[in-house]
């Protein structure tokens, strides 16, 4: 019963959030042909441009001006200062809502709230199975999966949006907030939480692999404080910083092995270590079967059902099934129609022919956007050369599948182009939500990085909460040790993979130049409250006999509202001094 609810729940909230997506999008559709200005992000004039520090043009000088009409005129008088996404949100809001602001706030939080969506939910519907996918053809044993591509699967929306701060050349601070702080509340929070909820229960967490993450959790911030310290960094000392994770998916591998090698080899002992395999938070598709499988296996088969269909729209025979289906497909079709997917139970010939066709458009399109002083003629060539590989890769998956079943050979190829594309499709939601977090700082007149530490990170690691407390609750002992696990294993991931990818790929484009790091000491602040709850919980629990409970779930809360705090009275401070804060843009 609480299974039903909780789908009824979700499907109320999926469809919600595709009316939002319709309105919020006629909204922008109807100003996009009433006014004779087009607040697309694509204008080329380029009169007085004001340029920041990374080289790219400013608009720190917005927030003196009085009026809307004033920050109108100078928004028209320049390119657009926040150069990712495709809409250009701060001359959407001044010159189009300037006489009805309450109304352009309510439509950004609306379309804030599809593009959360929309990244969680490829992530976990598209991203995930696809590296499921690629790890069984890889054959990868269960422990390197789970702290590579589970982990990465887990950690998506976080490593997409830090890639793309750093891409976007003067929003890096964004990148490094959002993992930071992301990294802060599920280490503090998520932990917290998930401690006090099993306080009664005594569970004992085991000690090897909680002393082995946190310590080397705390040697990752050490590391990323030398980061910071250094005025520059080059493409070399980012390979490094990116190469640590390595090191720890070795130590990961070497403990798990010798574990395995100390227990005896009994059924139980066997389980125990079957479980225990995935120190990460595992996919939550895959934590609702092992949660639901024993108990609630048939409810669970008859929910699933029904959310395909009305995914799909199948065997919607009413007016009123047919409706609902219709208005919660906005979200899902375009997705659907780009990223192959050849699961058994979501296996549609149509979708299949229809997705290896309009892919090399949709990529076709990405790269005509993002190539500047592109001719008339280079877009068509462009153009011209994705439509015949689509044709191509259309008519061969016609020939080659089935309308029944999946294809079970040369699956590579298949699995490659859903791995692809989901990655475009994240990359494209989290590009479109960090332009819109820039603008909204903007328009709010605070700095954007507080808005990564705090939005941005919490709406990436509500999944976590959600996720690992579930597990922990529903999981007994095994479950609580896999959600506590991950919740150090997490964030490592996403600070040394996700921010070292991206310091790797800024650094290799502007090479030989190196980075230039932001000096903001809210960051350093920001990493000694997180070195502060990784000490309490090395510290505290261990004397604790490794036993979860209010004492030490609550100390973490504690620190982490101490923290954000502080940030908080600190960002209202510059607001009261305007050209404090205007430094952070």
């Amino acid at each position: 019963m609480v299974f039903m609810v909780s789908v009824s729940e979700h499907k109320n909230y999926v469809l919600f959030l595709n009316i939002s997506f319709l309105f919020v999008s006629c909204a922008f559709l109807v100003l996009h042909f009433y006014t004779p200005e087009d607040f697309l992000a694509l204008s080329t004039n380029q009169n007085s441009p004001e340029i920041n520090s990374s080289g790219k043009e400013s608009c720190s000088s917005l927030n003196s001006l009085d009026d809307y009409k004033a920050k109108c005129f100078y928004l028209k008088s320049r390119d657009p200062c926040v150069s990712e996404g495709y809409i250009n949100y701060l001359y959407l809001f001044c010159c189009n809502f300037g006489n009805f602001p309450l109304l352009g706030y309510f439509l950004l939080l609306l379309w804030l709230l599809v593009l959360f969506y929309l990244l969680g939910n490829t992530a976990s519907e598209y991203f995930c199975p696809s590296l499921e996918s690629l790890s069984k053809l890889l054959k990868l044993p269960p422990t390197i999966a789970g702290v590579t591509l589970l982990s990465l699967g887990n950690g998506a929306p976080d490593v997409f949006a830090s890639l793309v701060s750093f891409m976007g050349g003067g929003t890096c601070e964004i990148g490094l907030n959002t993992v930071l702080g992301g990294a802060s509340f599920v280490s503090c929070v998520v932990v917290g939480i998930i401690s006090v909820s099993l306080r009664r229960r005594r569970i004992r967490i085991n000690k090897p692999d909680f002393v082995r993450d946190v310590c080397f959790f705390l040697l990752v911030v050490v590391c990323l404080i030398v980061v910071l310290i250094r005025d520059e960094i080059d493409v070399w000392i980012a390979i490094a910083f990116l190469a640590m994770y390595i090191l720890y998916v070795v130590l990961v591998y070497i403990s798990h092995i010798r574990r395995r090698n100390d227990e005896e080899v009994t059924e139980g002992h066997a389980n125990l270590s079957h479980s225990s395999d995935l120190t990460i938070p595992i996919l939550q598709n895959m934590e609702n079967g092992k949660l639901n499988q024993t108990e609630e296996g048939d409810v669970e088969e008859r929910s699933e059902v029904e959310i395909k269909k009305s995914r799909f729209c199948l065997g919607s025979s009413t007016c009123y099934g047919t409706l609902l289906c219709i208005l919660e497909m906005p979200l899902c079709l375009p997705r659907r129609l780009t990223i192959p997917i050849v699961c058994e139970d979501q296996w549609s010939q149509k979708y299949a022919v229809a997705s290896v066709t309009l892919a090399p458009l949709l990529l076709s399109t990405i790269w005509n956007h993002e190539i500047e002083n592109e001719t008339f003629n280079t877009y068509l060539l462009v153009y011209g050369v994705a439509l015949i590989f689509g044709l191509a890769f259309g008519a061969l998956a016609s020939v080659t599948t089935e309308k029944s079943s999946p294809p079970k050979k040369c699956l590579f190829p298949w699995v490659a182009a859903g791995f692809i594309m989901s990655i475009t499709w994240s990359y494209i939601t989290a590009q479109e939500l960090v332009g819109l977090l820039v603008s909204l700082g903007y328009i709010l007149g605070v700095s954007p990085s507080l808005l990564g530490l705090t939005v941005l990170a919490w709406g990436n690691s509500l999944g976590d909460l959600m996720t690992n407390l579930t597990m922990a609750l529903k999981g007994g002992p095994e479950g609580a040790q896999i959600a506590f696990s991950g919740c150090y294993a997490g964030p490592i991931f996403n600070i040394l993979f996700g921010l070292g990818l991206s310091l790797v790929s800024y650094s290799w484009s502007i090479y030989p130049s190196p980075i230039v790091m932001p000096k903001d000491p809210y960051l350093m602040q920001t990493l000694a409250f997180l070195g502060a709850g990784l000490l309490w919980a090395l510290v505290v629990l261990p004397n604790r006999d490794m036993k979860l409970d209010g004492v030490f779930g609550g100390g973490l809360v504690v620190i982490y509202i101490v923290s954000l705090s502080l940030r908080l009275i600190q960002a209202l401070g510059s607001l009261q001094h305007p050209h404090v804060n205007s430094n952070q843009y």
